[in-house]
């Protein structure tokens, strides 16, 4: 069904308030985001913006799941060209998508894996699909390898037994996620993601210093083919 007149222009308006909030996070930060200064980029007086979004809050859940939605969708972009079968590549084209969006856009990678936002919670039922769709696509990857027989797990070294608590916390993620892999691996796997965004954060936010890495893309490279071999990956 066509949209009327009104909810096109409402539509085109929402998109213009989530480019101009993105460029205020970029030039401000989370914390001062305003929607007094959003409005006036927008050219109308602050009281008709909260037509539209009703306050900052509001302002970085747009903002949270724009930015989760346009990294869920490059990294799945970058997964479908590769082979179905070759699942290291998949891993690799995964995880190259993620470490380009963020030095592509550090302040968005930020509110999405770096500091809190004081007094912010973001609401689950609008965050949490967006928001999970790279360790998604991270999970397919490790369960489609396993269930091809492509990952080689009878040649890792034997991990520590877990313990009670431990045990039901991964068996809760299992049912949640409908993973069939065995547990030892769904706790690597929580490694990998881990150690994944680890090295994209320790980069985008300079955590390793300026002079330390000359070439941080070989450096990538290099945890990238650990952290398959941590899975079983070959």
């Amino acid at each position: 069904m066509s949209r009327t007149p009104r909810e096109r222009a409402r539509q085109q308006t929402m998109a213009d308030i989530v480019v101009i909030g993105r460029k205020h996070l970029a030039t401000d930060g989370a914390a001062a985001l305003s929607l007094r200064a959003v409005a006036r980029d927008l050219g109308v007086v602050s009281s008709a913006v909260y037509r539209y979004v009703a306050n900052r809050d509001e302002l970085l859940t747009l903002l949270l799941v724009d930015a989760y939605t346009e990294l869920g969708e490059e990294v799945d972009e970058a997964v479908n060209r590769v082979g179905s079968d070759d699942y290291a590549g998949q891993f690799r084209a995964l995880s190259l998508a993620v470490r380009g969006w963020a030095l592509r856009e550090p302040a968005r990678y930020g509110l999405l894996f770096g500091s809190p936002v004081p007094g912010y919670h973001a609401p689950s039922e609008q965050t949490t699909t967006p928001g999970t769709r790279v360790i998604g696509s991270l999970t397919r990857i490790f369960t489609q390898a396993y269930r091809a027989g492509a990952l080689r797990e009878h040649d890792l070294p034997v991990g520590p037994e877990m313990s009670g608590q431990l045990s039901a916390d991964v068996q809760a993620v299992r049912t949640e996620m409908t993973l069939d892999i065995p547990d030892h691996l769904v706790a690597r796997g929580v490694l990998v993601w881990a150690a994944l965004f680890g090295a994209v954060n320790f980069e985008v936010f300079g955590q390793y210093g300026p002079d330390t890495f000359s070439a941080p893309e070989e450096l990538f490279e290099h945890h990238l083919t650990a952290l398959a071999g941590l899975i079983g990956l070959q």
